[in-house]
């Protein structure tokens, strides 16, 4: 197996399940709503779904794949990816385009859970960091080529602009098929049998972890959905500016996970999570105050850096808060990832049911800050009462 085309592999897989199934629909959504597609909250409702798909696919990846090898459930997710895109080019009736939007969303949550792993379990353990970035950076290539390419393919037509999706997923699809390495399946026999007994709780700082980093992805919906929107019709700029700012939150997606790391490196995970934590809050905030250009620059660019740059620092911060064993260290993590996936479904449709009654794009940014300035506070009150607890024992 060539370890390369195997990371160009797991690349492709971000780019499609997450950089365009589901941030390639954020600056469609005013297009959806002009060509007179959808309303504007049922396309809020569509965005949603997309995130309750992501949900059930981190859910049920290890499900998947302890019964089917992972290159046969990574390419079939990529194949269905590329399927809904092609689905998606006739508004047949909101009921169909709801389930593409689910469908796509839950291919994004399988692919993220088992690309990156099924990949790093190949790679010389010295080089796993740098190619872990190269996958996850095709998140952010993914915004990236959404928010260039899709106001070129607007000019042609909404249908059309699916179809070159489709197409150019399923050029990503053939390029990266062989790519996968075969790999046995992880049966659940397979698991260590010791632990009959009940599982150690977690600790108090990594369940406020937990709850932070769901908070986190509360505050960062109102960008992941209603960012290009609120440029585009609230403050009526048109879709092609929208557009621009789109691409500036992506750019910030490729680069966040190096500076993250960086960061963590210097002043440690714990520090590293609540600043970035900060950072995130600020970025959102300012969109409630700020909305000339430099504003706008400014909370795209860092809100899209914060939002991958807390991926690497996250996962940091929970090998820290758990023992030093695989499985424990994986299971905690599955849990920091599905309370993400919850934060962002909750979020999704609960931002959507204000949106539809009638709130504004300020009152979502504001509520998103909120949320995130709040994460920063559970996570290091917990901490401080743990370190008290542990200096009195």
């Amino acid at each position: 197996m060539n370890p390369l085309w195997a990371i160009f592999a797991g690349l492709c897989a971000s780019l499609i399940g997450i950089g365009l199934a589901r941030f390639a629909y954020t600056p469609l959504i005013p297009a959806l709503i002009e060509a007179g597609w959808f309303d504007p909250p049922a396309v809020a409702y569509l965005g949603a779904a997309n995130l309750a798909g992501y949900l059930a696919g981190a859910l049920s990846a290890g499900w998947i794949a302890a019964r089917v090898p992972s290159a046969v459930v990574l390419r079939a997710m990529m194949l269905l990816a590329t399927a809904t895109f092609f689905a998606s080019a006739m508004p047949i009736s909101f009921l169909l385009f709801f389930v593409w939007r689910f469908a796509s969303g839950l291919t994004g949550g399988v692919l993220m859970v088992l690309a990156a792993t099924t990949v790093l379990a190949y790679v010389a353990p010295a080089r796993r960091g740098l190619a872990g970035g190269a996958i996850f950076t095709g998140v952010g290539l993914g915004i990236v080529a959404s928010g260039t390419l899709v106001p070129l393919l607007l000019a042609t037509g909404l249908t059309e602009t699916w179809l070159g999706l489709g197409v150019l997923a399923l050029v990503l699809t053939v390029a990266s098929w062989g790519g996968w390495p075969r790999e046995v399946l992880i049966r659940p026999a397979a698991r260590p049998a010791a632990s009959h007994g009940a599982r150690p709780r977690p600790s108090l700082a990594l369940t406020a972890l937990y709850v932070a980093y769901a908070l986190c992805a509360v505050g960062l919906v109102p960008h992941m959905i209603f960012l290009v929107d609120f440029i585009a019709r609230g403050l009526g700029q048109g879709v092609d500016v929208g557009a621009r700012y789109w691409v500036l939150f992506g750019l910030g997606a490729i680069v966040g996970p190096v500076l993250a790391g960086y960061l963590a490196d210097r002043i440690g995970f714990a520090h590293a999570v609540r600043l970035v934590f900060v950072v995130q809050g600020s970025a959102v905030a300012l969109l409630t105050v700020w909305t000339g250009t430099i504003g706008l620059i400014a909370s795209s660019v860092l809100a899209g850096a914060s939002l991958l740059g807390s991926l690497p620092i996250v996962l940091g911060r929970v090998i820290e808060l758990t023992p030093p064993d695989g499985l424990a260290r994986k299971t905690a993590w599955g849990y920091a990832t599905t309370a993400f996936a919850l934060g962002q479904a909750a979020a999704a449709y609960g931002y959507s049911y204000l949106f539809a009654q009638g709130g504004g794009y300020v009152l979502l940014f504001a509520l998103g800050a909120g949320a995130l300035f709040l994460a920063v506070a559970i996570d290091l009150l917990a901490t401080v009462i743990q370190n008290r607890r542990h200096s009195r024992g």
